[in-house]
């Protein structure tokens, strides 16, 4: 299956994507990792204001089949969370990259960044699962 990862994006291997302006980042689910939760139907919200760690759960979704954590691609603090998704938690399964984000992070380490997977990295690395699951 051909899953969207836009060019202009970085990734973790936790299948979170990370726009990157200046020292904000806004982070949320890659399509891959909603298509494989399936129907979300809650998330349990980042505290705003709350000091995290590159690593950290920031978040829970809950899903028809599962519940799964989001963790922090980046040290930083939360500015800001997707309100919206508190009222329809599934606009992360119909836009992920658009109206679906989770949250805003100010970050503390522009260099943290290089960890994170380009589009290409990360298009490599779904082939790699999917072989894997085959």
């Amino acid at each position: 299956m051909e899953y969207r990862v836009p060019e202009d994006l970085y990734y973790t291997k936790e299948h979170i994507w990370v726009k990157i302006e200046g020292d904000m980042a806004t982070i949320g689910i890659t399509d891959y990792g909603q298509h494989q939760l399936g129907d979300i139907v809650f998330i349990d919200m980042p505290e705003i204001g709350r000091e995290i760690e590159s690593g950290e759960v920031i978040a829970s979704v809950e899903s028809v089949k599962a519940i799964s954590e989001v963790y922090a691609p980046l040290t930083g603090k939360i500015i800001e969370i997707n309100e919206d998704l508190s009222n329809d938690p599934s606009t992360i399964n119909s836009d992920p990259y658009g109206d679906g984000w989770i949250c805003d992070i100010q970050t503390k380490d522009p260099t943290e960044i290089e960890d994170l997977m380009t589009a290409n990295d990360y298009r490599a690395y779904l082939e790699e699962v999917e072989a894997e699951e085959e």
